[in-house]
């Protein structure tokens, strides 16, 4: 198979995660009985989980591996900065957007880096499109259910604009693919900046919303996210 087509295919699947979540919230929405509270706060935290493997296992090491520590610093703390400023204009807007363009930041520069892990001839592409797609698919089912809670749009309306929010992935992917595998020090920064504004979107809004009393279930979600992101992690070591 030819390399650029390999790149579309894991962009594409790592992107369609997000409507596929949104599409198990749907079914939910039907049948509210069947899923329960529980199994719920559980999504929600297994995907904290998987962004905090991302973060530990790929985006952090790679990152760091092609840039000199005060730049891995600044990248770092940029991203935490910008998605931090950004939670705070989309809260003054009153935005009930602010999920959806929570995941196309840290998509984005996430599919860039696959495209550019390809054109490096790095062995983290397989497992960065995995990773992604893991954190999209609790993403998709937790932006879901936000927005149809609090807006009035039609559920295929919302299922539609997660499908092209998953169009934006193959795009962004090749333009790694052919721009950025010469420039490791750009995907470096690339890497880290993702890293820092996805650790400030699981402490700001994923954690809290898993915390539930006198229960295990969330905690043990993250755990399980975690680890699935660590065993393909050791798999494509």
């Amino acid at each position: 198979m030819p390399v650029t087509l390999c790149v579309l295919l894991l962009a594409l699947g790592a992107g369609a995660a997000m409507p596929a979540g949104a599409l198990f919230a749907y079914f939910d929405r039907l049948h509210p009985a069947w899923l329960g509270r529980e199994w719920r706060h559980f999504i929600v935290a297994f995907g904290g989980g998987a962004l905090v493997s991302a973060i530990a296992l790929v985006l952090v090491p790679d990152g760091t591996a092609r840039l000199s520590t005060p730049a891995a610093g600044l990248s770092f703390a940029v991203g935490g900065v910008v998605f931090c400023l950004m939670d705070i204009q989309l809260g003054r807007l009153k935005s009930s957007a602010g999920q959806l363009i929570a995941m196309l930041a840290d998509f984005i520069p996430e599919a860039i880096a696959l495209g550019a892990a390809f054109a490096a001839g790095d062995n983290t592409g397989f497992l960065l499109a995995f990773l992604i797609a893991l954190q999209n698919l609790p993403e998709g089912f937790n932006a879901f259910e936000e927005l149809d809670a609090s807006t009035r749009l039609a559920p295929s309306i919302i299922l539609a604009a997660f499908a092209a929010m998953a169009l934006t992935g193959p795009a962004a992917a090749l333009a790694g693919y052919y721009w950025l595998g010469a420039y490791p020090s750009i995907m470096g920064a690339l890497l880290l900046f993702a890293s820092g504004g996805i650790l400030y979107l699981v402490f700001d809004d994923i954690a809290p919303q898993a915390k539930r009393e006198t229960t295990w279930m969330p905690a043990l979600g993250a755990v399980a996210g975690f680890l699935l992101g660590l065993i393909g992690s050791m798999l494509a070591a």
